[in-house]
């Protein structure tokens, strides 16, 4: 039964540091395929970021602007 507890109580720290997205100030250059970056940018209206989606060779990234909780974001403090 210990084993179990402290299974789920591991897990569960395990997980919290994936909850929270990093906010960008620019928009990273190098982006891998079906990568996710969300960028602070002056073209989302406020309370939105933008997110901006790695594409394969010769296509196009996705960009959209989306809301995020504020629980969920962090504003990075190093611009790639």
């Amino acid at each position: 039964m210990r084993i179990l507890v402290s299974a789920v109580v591991l897990s569960f720290f395990a997980c919290l540091p994936c909850s929270a997205q990093t906010i960008l100030k620019s928009e990273p250059l190098m982006l891998a395929p079906y990568e996710v970056a969300f960028v602070k940018d002056a073209a989302c209206p406020s309370g939105k970021v933008l997110k901006v989606t790695g594409a394969i060779r010769g296509l196009h990234r996705r960009k959209a602007c989306v809301a995020l909780a504020g629980e969920q974001a962090s504003l990075a403090t190093a611009t790639p």
